[in-house]
């Protein structure tokens, strides 16, 4: 007999409902997810036609561990990968050396990505960006909306450029080492607290994206000339009261240039959605399209535990044959970075294409597994098949 969850799947159509108290918003930051996922995992390439698929494999185990994982007063009502969008946005507009290090993605990596979007699709989860924005600027406005609303938050990541959001209402995750990011997590990491992480960034620069910020200005320094001013501009202001060593003429020579990087790092919480908040809402995918896609994959451990968990005859089904050989187009030069915060390409805020009564919207069914497996400090241990 197919499980309750999987039955409901197929009965009932999703509706979009807005976070209220005592919800709780998810948001996945599906680029960190990648790069971590094919740095974690070994080579390994599809038996039918030898493509590379280590880190669809690793973004599909973290996902399904992740939802299986959450204990019930953390589980989430409203759920979403967010991605970084290749185009230029508005922080490479005001420096266009933003982000001008960036390398391209190793080659193997790059067929993957078209790949994993559908691995998103797959989960049934919302697959969002947008032009001129970053995954962080999004991030931040929901993560906002949620709050206003009287709901909690939690960010799947592990960046410090995320750490500025971090408050009462909003914590950080950090899948692969099983850590949750709070207030006090970020005081012992950069000796400030979350609402004063600009002001340090805008110091300390960013030698990733190409943040300047004033030379010769570390964490520690920078963590200690914040907590006595507050803040940038009264630091400048103040500046001939410095008495660390050649930190008051660096700040003097790279004034302008620190206002520029803390306007850089600073997230936009108030971006026009084109997703609204309400549109999160969990639901449970289709189980049989979810399996249809891992057996295209060829993740035969996957598979099963997927099937297991939703009670259906996994060799019952077809692999999904759009998936199969030559079906990963690589992604056009220029589009993204080897770096977890890399570009992506054009992808469309999506929900599942298939017809909606495929699915139901119910809470929490998904996540109430009966055998939560812990999450690893390391993907090395997972199965490679």
């Amino acid at each position: 007999m197919p499980s309750q969850a999987a039955a409901s799947a197929r009965s009932a159509a999703p509706v979009a409902r807005a976070p209220k108290k005592g919800d709780h918003v998810f948001l996945v930051d599906g680029s960190s997810y990648i790069f971590r996922a094919y740095h974690a995992l070994p080579p390994l390439n599809r038996k039918s036609d030898g493509l590379q698929v280590n880190a669809v494999l690793g973004f599909c185990n973290m996902l399904w561990k992740l939802m299986r994982d959450m204990k019930p007063e953390e589980q989430p009502t409203h759920l979403a990968v967010v991605f970084d969008k290749s185009e230029k946005t508005f922080r490479s507009e005001l420096y266009p050396n933003y982000k001008a290090n960036r390398t391209e993605p190793p080659d193997d990596l790059r067929p993957q990505f078209p790949l994993i979007r559908d691995a998103v699709r797959a989960f049934d989860l919302p697959c969002l960006e947008q032009l001129g924005f970053e995954a962080d600027d999004l991030i931040a406005t929901y993560v906002r909306e949620a709050c206003e609303a009287g709901a909690t938050a939690t960010i799947v990541a592990s960046d410090k450029d995320l750490m500025q959001l971090v408050n009462d209402c909003v914590i950080m995750y950090d899948t692969m080492k099983d850590r949750r990011i709070g207030i006090p997590e970020v005081i012992e990491k950069f000796g400030v607290p979350p609402q004063k992480m600009i002001e340090v960034q805008a110091l300390i620069g960013d030698s990733t994206d190409n943040v300047p910020g004033v030379p010769g200005i570390g964490v520690k320094t920078a963590a200690q000339l914040i907590g006595e001013y507050g803040d940038l501009e009264t630091l400048l202001e103040r500046v001939s009261e410095i008495t660390q060593d050649k930190s008051p003429q660096s700040l003097i020579d790279n004034a302008e240039q620190a206002r520029l990087s803390k306007r850089l790092v600073t997230l936009d919480d108030n971006v026009k959605l084109d997703v609204p908040l309400a549109d999160l809402l969990v639901h449970e995918p289709d189980y049989k399209h979810l399996v249809a896609f891992l057996k295209a994959m060829e993740f035969n451990t996957l598979t099963r535990r997927v099937a297991e968990f939703a009670e259906i005859d996994a060799s019952a089904i077809e692999a999904d044959g759009k998936l199969g050989s030559s079906r990963a187009i690589p992604a056009p030069k220029g589009e993204g970075g080897a770096h977890p915060r890399a570009g992506w390409g054009s992808i469309i805020p999506h929900r599942s294409p298939h017809p909606s009564p495929r699915f139901a919207r119910i809470h929490p069914p998904r996540f109430a597994g009966r055998d939560r497996p812990h999450i690893p400090g390391s993907l090395s241990s997972m199965p490679l098949t």
